[in-house]
């Protein structure tokens, strides 16, 4: 965990898998990136390589369609993506896998949890959206978003912690909006000159009570091979309650800082 938590919490999230081990990594280790880097040099940088970008100006970002309205297709209002197809695409060459692994995030008004795209519906939605897709790396592709998402979820459960009143808080819905800054990217993008490549807001079931978190997606600093990730969660300011939250983590994060 990294960083400025101004009233935010930051996750620094590298690849999931260690290029060095010969098995898994430890449950608490740091993993890392599972791409033969040796074999992308040419790539610009890791997000624009996975993420499906290439040398253009435009940031890097989800390939999954979070965001309603471009196509025809019939949105699912529960995360705003399309119905993606376990079908092969028509330019696909190498058939890829259907089977889709169960999140640890809990839906609201069901006794299941979230499920992932599998790669075969990742690469369908690479391909909905024109954005290069290279057959190989789709499998990590989809590593690295199931691995982010369950960072960010961590994330959540963390501010979640403060309301005792609430022991299981859901993710009810989620949407993407990678050409909406929130105020805090603007700001932090005038100052650093940097943009998050993607933002996604939560709606969390905190036991009957929506509440609103802004998760912005960061390409961190690589060290050495290794590509880096920063997550910035928090609760939106939508209400006192949250207002209240940011203050106080804040303050606990100054007092860390200064007092410990």
């Amino acid at each position: 965990m990294s960083a400025d938590r101004n009233t935010t919490t930051n996750t620094k999230a590298s690849c999931p898998v260690d290029h060095n081990a010969p098995a898994a990594t430890a449950p608490h280790s740091r993993p890392e990136c599972p791409v033969d880097h040796t074999q992308r040099q040419q790539a610009p940088s890791f997000a624009q390589s996975l993420f499906g970008t290439s040398n253009q100006p435009e940031a890097p970002k989800c390939p999954v369609d979070h965001a309603d309205g471009e196509k025809s297709a019939p949105i699912n209002p529960l995360n705003m993506m399309p119905q993606l197809t376990q079908d092969m695409h028509a330019d696909q060459t190498t058939p890829l896998s259907t089977e889709r692994e169960f999140s640890t995030i809990p839906r609201s008004n069901a006794e299941a949890v979230w499920e992932y795209p599998s790669p075969q519906q990742f690469y369908n939605a690479l391909a909905r959206k024109n954005m290069a897709a290279p057959e190989e790396y789709v499998d990590v592709m989809v590593d690295i978003h199931n691995f982010l998402n369950e960072g960010a979820w961590n994330e959540v459960l963390k501010w979640e912690a403060r309301h005792k009143e609430c022991l299981m808080p859901r993710l009810t819905r989620l949407q993407g909006r990678p050409n909406d800054l929130s105020p805090m990217a603007r700001f932090s993008s005038w100052i650093h000159g940097v943009r998050p490549f993607d933002r996604h807001d939560w709606y969390v079931d905190r036991c009957g009570k929506q509440v609103r978190y802004v998760i912005d997606y960061y390409e961190g600093v690589p060290e050495g091979d290794t590509p880096v990730f920063n997550l910035v969660v928090r609760p939106a300011i939508d209400d006192f309650s949250s207002l209240t939250d940011r203050a106080k983590q804040l303050w606990d994060d100054a007092k860390e800082k200064y007092l410990s």
